[in-house]
């Protein structure tokens, strides 16, 4: 068991090298520079800019000393908010971040798993194609649709919630709802089928047989099973949350990893861009290791 923590540990840091290599020579090979558009600067001061960011050294040279600080926990100046390290910017975006997605993704498994038992109980009936239906247009539907309609009729509308903003618990409403919607719909559906399979199994046959009721069967005998599908799919579910955050926050205006990284990546931002890449993709390798676990511990089956 511990030679194959250790073993996920290299996997992880390997697989966070070449997600950050890729992403550095990516973003060089961009047309376009951070400061293309400071063109009246004089040759003096673009030179001492240029210095100023290592911009003046060979891509080798700039991709070794950005790998060393990284590796000392640096993640160097932004480009664009010259006052702000990026990690600074970071630790002012990540708590923003985690707050909206972790609520999105609660949100989604306390009403993704209760829709989709309740389809799978009444298999085959109006109630279950409805639910399917609506599981269905929710997946379909672009988080940059949602959440522009629910600005539209909760905000401009009805007036209920703000359109944009932070700092209030109304502002984080909508954008929450706009990062649970696909989320919902995909854990009602993956509920929905892992439920029925289970609920259909030989072992539960020969228990209703023998008397039990709906219930006892449902909470004692499915739903641990029936759950093992919902906690693989928590990994893609974050993924689909850190994807759609870029948009949503852009759209209400929220101060996140998301918007940094669109507009890191708008200005050409390399440190930013490469920082926000390099937490996001350690969050997820993080959140991977702990599903892990987490299936291990529900299914002892998978430790052998």
């Amino acid at each position: 068991m511990v030679r194959k923590f250790f073993g996920s540990v290299l996997e992880a840091v390997i697989t966070l090298w070449l997600l950050a290599t890729l992403c550095f020579f990516l973003l060089r090979a961009a047309p376009g520079g951070p400061f293309d558009t400071e063109k009246s600067a004089p040759p003096e001061v673009q030179a001492v800019l240029d210095q100023q960011y290592r911009l003046d050294l060979s891509l080798p040279e700039q991709y070794l000393r950005w790998l060393g600080d990284v590796v000392r926990g640096d993640l160097g100046p932004s480009f664009q908010y010259p006052d702000y390290t990026v990690n600074q910017l970071i630790a002012q975006a990540l708590p923003v971040s985690a707050l909206n997605g972790g609520l999105a993704l609660l949100l989604a498994l306390g009403i993704g798993i209760p829709l989709g038992i309740f389809a799978a109980k009444n298999s085959g009936s109006w109630i279950d194609r409805i639910v399917m239906f609506v599981a269905s247009l929710g997946i379909s539907i672009p988080k940059f649709v949602v959440a522009p309609m629910l600005v539209l009729v909760f905000a401009v509308m009805l007036k209920w919630l703000p359109a944009g903003g932070w700092g209030d618990w109304k502002n984080i409403v909508l954008p929450v709802i706009a990062l649970a919607l696909p989320n919902i719909a995909y854990c009602a559906r993956i509920m929905r089928a892992s439920m029925s399979e289970t609920l259909n199994a030989d072992y539960l046959v020969a228990a209703r047989s023998r008397g039990f009721s709906s219930s006892r069967l449902l909470m004692h005998h499915a739903l641990r099973p029936a759950l093992m599908p919902v906690v693989a799919w928590l990994s893609p579910a974050l993924i689909n949350v850190v994807t759609g955050s870029a948009v949503v926050e852009q759209v209400f205006g929220i101060p996140g990893m998301g918007r940094y990284f669109v507009q890191g990546a708008l200005n050409r931002d390399y440190t930013l861009v490469l920082g926000v890449v390099l937490v996001v993709g350690l969050l997820i390798v993080v959140i991977n290791l702990l599903v892990d676990i987490l299936r291990r511990w529900m299914d002892p089956r998978l430790a052998r």
